[in-house]
């Protein structure tokens, strides 16, 4: 995916009408920011959604329809997914990921913040049979993960502004079981070098340190696998190129 991001500096004197709310997540799309002194570099609620849906308006689904290359691969071994676990799956967009899952028999509830975009997940479900999965719109800064409720947590390309993504991260590692898993793919910041999608900023990507920082809370959580690795990303038309990505499988630890 190559995206185009378009900047609008204003050299004046902020307004002191009240800004409208930013948008609570981003995922790898094309989008617009506008930058200001409350929200350096985030698009507003109603920039970016609006953008989102619309983007999602064709009936091709843009990012495909297979699962995450990463995630097909965790999803296929027994040592991480028992049957029937039950999953969470957040910036679900479309819906490829929590459909694998659903037809590998799992229980799964996707999140999105884009309701064109549930909704073509909801029919893609259908489409396939897929009857055990949940579709939520759903705003993340204030969305209930729950206390010790899934057995897994899904995050693919879903970049978050730096203090949403802490709250978020602490609210997934609350929200997994114990021996629950966390399965996350994101762009790192050497990601700006191959300009083949991601957010504009390296605030908004992943390192594997800071995501042991950021997940590790106390101990409470172990990486079975992390990595930080350049591979072809081919997702879709709008999500294919080489990149730079870290992928990880954290485990939370027992009481």
């Amino acid at each position: 995916m190559r995206p185009i991001f378009f900047f609008l500096f204003v050299n004046r004197k902020p307004s002191s009408r009240a800004l409208p709310a930013p948008s609570t997540y981003y995922k790898t799309r094309r989008f617009t920011t506008v930058n200001n002194r409350a929200h350096r570099f985030a698009p507003t609620a109603a920039m970016a959604m609006p953008t989102w849906n619309d983007r999602y308006s064709s009936s091709d689904y843009i990012y495909g329809t297979q699962p995450n290359e990463f995630l097909e691969y965790i999803s296929n071994d027994p040592r991480y997914l028992h049957p029937s676990s039950k999953i969470l799956s957040i910036g679900e967009g479309e819906g490829r990921n929590a459909v694998h899952l659903g037809k590998l028999g799992h229980f799964v509830t996707g999140v999105d913040a884009s309701s064109v975009g549930i909704e073509k997940a909801r029919k893609l479900a259908v489409e396939h049979g897929v009857t055990n999965i949940d579709f939520e719109v759903a705003d993340l800064s204030q969305y209930d993960f729950g206390t010790e409720k899934w057995d897994a947590v899904v995050s693919i390309f879903c970049h978050l502004p730096p203090q949403l993504r802490r709250q978020v991260y602490k609210q997934i590692v609350d929200a997994l079981k114990p021996g629950g898993i966390l399965i996350l793919e994101a762009y790192t910041p050497k990601q700006l070098e191959y300009k083949t999608g991601g957010p504009p900023v390296a605030e908004m990507m992943c390192t594997l340190d800071g995501l042991r920082d950021e997940l590790g809370l106390g101990g409470w959580m172990e990486f079975e696998i992390g990595e930080e690795k350049e591979r072809s990303v081919v997702e879709g038309t709008l999500h294919t190129g080489l990149a730079h990505v870290v992928q990880v499988l954290g485990r939370k630890k027992p009481h």
